[in-house]
């Protein structure tokens, strides 16, 4: 594992991640529409990202399966809080923001921990 790699991927991670959450955000406050292509692994950028990069250069490091565990149900909380929103329970999708952020959270201490290893 090249270490100088690791750290530049840890970079784009962090910032596909923050990219990722605002536009979740976006669409529990109607600026963006929901997009059912967005929370599909397959078709949503940052998971397509990880899944090529990460997984594939790091998926030997436990950290990144955890990462990816992470990844799948933050996309999957983000869907049923969208669902939530299209029903008009606008109110109770962007309370459930507090869980996003919960595994945000999460998926920023793992990114230290690789990090780390890689100082």
């Amino acid at each position: 594992m090249e270490l100088n790699s690791l750290r530049l991927d840890i970079q784009q991670t962090r910032i596909k991640h923050v990219l990722l959450k605002s536009q979740l955000r976006s669409m529990l406050y109607g600026v963006r529409p929901a997009d059912a292509a967005f929370f599909g692994t397959g078709q949503n950028p940052m998971a397509q990202w990880f899944a090529t990069t990460i997984k594939a250069n790091y998926g030997s490091l436990p950290q990144v399966r955890e990462l990816d565990s992470l990844l799948n149900r933050l996309l999957a909380t983000g869907q049923a809080l969208v669902k939530e929103y299209q029903r008009g329970q606008m109110e109770e999708a962007r309370t459930g923001m507090g869980q996003i952020n919960t595994y945000s959270d999460q998926f920023e201490q793992l990114l230290q921990q690789l990090e780390q290893q890689a100082n």
